[in-house]
């Protein structure tokens, strides 16, 4: 194969699977790897083997048996069928199967996928990697399709805004998941568009802290989240997701305490008592407050410090110093995070979740504490502690001096003001523009930077272990062993491709969600926040679907539906919104100077009233818009409405028979004449006589007799009636 080709083409593969035997005695790992081999060849795959790099081996699978692979196919979506997902029930026949609703690539890969790590009892080959018996084998992953990936971006880079024909691309490629993400910052994005004129027009023309931009902010926030919830259903129904979360994937990792007969199906269920499981939820209270405890210790602490520093020490090297804080927490946070982080894992797997969905819904909970504090603790501690109360907190902030005393020429200069305290009326607006503008260009920076050094790093210490190895096994090491000339360039890229990070869209997810949370909670402070962000998500969108083509793996296509425990996110941080945005109008609506630095000037039944009256206005308007949007219909709505109908339909045909539910009427007329007079009478001679209900019913013996019967009656009655009435 040409050098310039090796980038259009796959050779076919679905999965590469990669199988590490460094720490592993010889026998065993070919023990293992045969057994691996057989049940992959067990459930339908074909197999071939490569060397790989510092003692690792690329078994490249496909689908070797097509006939078993349209059973899964067929499997797959009757599943769907039972569970609402589909609206007609598939049809086993292969070639019907396959041709009345082509595979995508997402779905063929997704059953593939489910092939090779799904339990056994289900039908796969049970291999999970990193878990159990295979912990040698280091990950699972598809091929990505360079020449795709290629004009993906090139497309991107020349538009604006993604259509719904995008989007179905990026479905078709990678999965609902994926896809729901570039949806959902899509439609983020294109929302931007409003906040971001008014917010310029706002900063130029009322200024911070204007209370017509804090209503107009608030009123956006809660029409974004309710819109984007009916855009979740839209999506879901013309990706033919909708409900799929209804259909959970057991964790293998799940302990079972019980174990009873299903009356109804007769199947063997395993379940872990609720209650017990409640009781170990309860430890997240704790796990919140040691949380809380030690990020809010770390953080106001370095606060206190930069302030101090900043506005109270006058000695040498202040503008130096002041960086001190920075540093401080640009290494301890992020160790400590990784720390609660480790623990927050932990908690999770003694809760024993028994599917992946609700293990993953507990986890992100636990993480979004964790971000929550990181993210907004310091905005808060300025605006809600440094400026009401900076008078009475700065005479005690000389247990810092520590910091500086190595560099104070006399004490003097490490002296705290004891009265005459001002505070410094910018320091808010000038920590939100950190966080709005410079802390998403750094993010930026180490999204596109660390993963480089992090895989050069990983790759070197991978070919470090295995030199060692290899030596003392005095073997040679795999990377001698000669390639095909035709494969040399395919495998160089396979071996570049197994070295890379899995892409994790829960971290891409995360990252949109903090930075709403800006937005809702302190865009107020400075009016240009929207204006950052859009600009932001544009490069964003951009360089998530470069970081996936370049940076990652092919992620395997996962199906959702929503973008899970996050909207809960959105919703509250647009709560929480509508009482910080209300309290940092009050404090501040002194000209955008805020109190003079004491209590004295907050009224505490002012400020309750305000975030009381704020609160109650959210809930009313989230209200309305909620049920304002539900009156509105759309185009998965509709597209729903049609496909229970065709159903209904198609069932009544199938029932009564088509020509039974088209036929018109019967239209013909029995005349009524002296023989069918004495054929009755002769018929109810024979049947022993009629009674009334027989006559009754034997009057009239059509609908056109009954109408000119009708007729009769009219005339009649009416011209009695006009009679009457002269």
């Amino acid at each position: 194969m040409a050098p310039q080709n090796a980038l259009h083409t796959n050779f076919d593969v679905d999965y590469v699977i990669t199988y590490r035997f460094t720490d592993v005695p010889t026998a065993k790992a070919s023990k293992d790897f045969e057994k691996l081999l057989w049940l992959l060849s067990n459930v339908g795959l074909a197999t071939e083997v490569r060397n790989g790099e510092n003692c690792c081996l690329l078994i490249f699978v496909k689908v070797g048996s097509e006939e078993r692979f349209a059973h899964e196919v067929y499997r797959s979506r009757v599943k769907d069928w039972l569970h609402g997902l589909r609206a007609a029930e598939p049809n086993y026949e292969t070639r019907h199967l396959l041709n009345s609703q082509s595979l995508t690539e997402a779905e063929r890969f997704r059953i593939v996928h489910h092939l090779i790590t799904g339990p056994r009892e289900d039908g796969a080959a049970g291999i999970t990697p990193g878990q159990g018996e295979w912990k040698n084998v280091e990950s699972v992953f598809p091929l990505h399709d360079h020449q795709y990936n290629k004009e993906w971006i090139k497309k991107w880079s020349t538009m604006t805004f993604l259509k719904a024909e995008d989007l179905d691309q990026i479905r078709d490629r990678f999965g609902e998941k994926v896809a729901f993400y570039f949806a959902f910052t899509q439609s983020y994005f294109a929302f931007l568009m409003f906040p971001a004129a008014f917010g310029f027009a706002s900063w130029v023309l009322l200024g911070s802290f204007s209370p017509v931009y804090a209503i107009v902010n608030g009123l956006w926030c809660v029409t974004f989240v309710e819109y984007w919830k009916r855009q979740e259903i839209d999506l879901g129904v013309r990706w033919g997701v909708r409900g799929v979360s209804a259909i959970q994937v057991k964790r293998k990792e799940f302990q079972h305490e019980k174990e009873f007969q299903d009356p109804v199906t007769g199947e063997t269920l395993r379940t872990f008592p609720a209650t017990k499981r409640l009781s170990r939820q309860l430890l997240q209270l704790p796990f919140a407050l040691l949380a809380s405890l030690a990020l809010g210790t770390l953080i106001a602490t370095c606060f206190g410090i930069e302030i101090f520093l900043s506005e109270v020490y006058k000695g040498p090297f202040q503008s130096v110093l002041v960086f001190l804080p920075t540093g401080l927490l640009t290494v301890l946070v992020p160790t400590l995070t990784t720390i609660l982080t480790s623990i927050a894992t932990q908690l999770n797997e003694y809760e024993n979740w028994e599917t992946s969905e609700g293990y993953q819904y507990a986890l992100t909970q636990k993480i979004f504490v964790l971000n929550f504090i990181t993210s907004y603790l310091p905005i808060f501690l300025t605006a809600f502690v440094y400026v009401p109360f900076g008078s009475l907190i700065v005479p005690y902030l000389d247990i810092f001096n520590l910091t500086a005393r190595p560099f104070a020429e006399n004490e003097k200069q490490l002296q705290t003001p004891q009265a005459g305290f001002e505070i410094n009326p910018t320091r808010l607006r000038k920590q939100v523009i950190y966080f709005t503008v410079t802390a998403q260009i750094v993010n930026f920076a180490l999204e596109t930077i660390v993963p480089y050094l992090k895989r050069r790093g990983f790759s070197k210490y991978q070919e470090m272990k295995g030199e060692r190895v290899a030596k003392s096994a005095k073997v040679a090491a795999a990377a001698n062993i000669a390639d095909k000339p035709e494969e040399a360039d395919f495998l160089k890229r396979v071996r570049s491709e197994a070295e890379l990070d899995v892409y994790d869209v829960a971290t891409d997810l995360r990252e949109m969600v903090v930075q709403y949370g800006y937005l809702a909670l302190f865009s107020v402070v400075w009016p240009l926040t929207p204006v950052s962000f859009i600009v932001n998500n544009w490069i964003e969108l951009r360089s998530d679907a470069v970081k996936i083509c370049v940076e990652m793996q092919r992620p395997t296509p996962l199906r959702a539906d929503t973008i899970g425990p996050w909207l809960d996110s959105l919703g509250f941080l647009t709560w929480l919104g509508s009482i910080s945005t209300a309290a940092l109008v009050y404090l501040f609506s002194n000209d955008g100077l805020g109190p003079d630095g004491t209590p004295v000037t907050i009224k505490g039944w002012a400020l309750l009233s305000t975030i009381f009256f704020s609160e109650h206005v959210y809930l009313l308007v989230r209200w309305a818009v909620r049920l304002a949007i539900s009156k509105m219909d759309s185009p998965g709505m509709e597209k729903e409405r049609a496909e229970r109908f065709m159903v209904r339909k198609r069932y009544l045909e199938d029932s009564l028979g088509k020509d039974v539910v088209d036929a018109p009427p019967n239209e013909t007329e029995e005349k009524i004449t002296r023989e069918s007079l004495e054929e009755d009478a002769r018929q109810s001679t024979l049947h022993g006589g009629t009674g009334a209900h027989d006559h009754f019913w034997s009057r009239q013996k059509s609908w056109r007799e009954s109408a000119k019967v009708g007729a009769g009656l009219i005339e009649r009655m009416a011209a009695a009636e006009s009679k009457k009435e002269q």
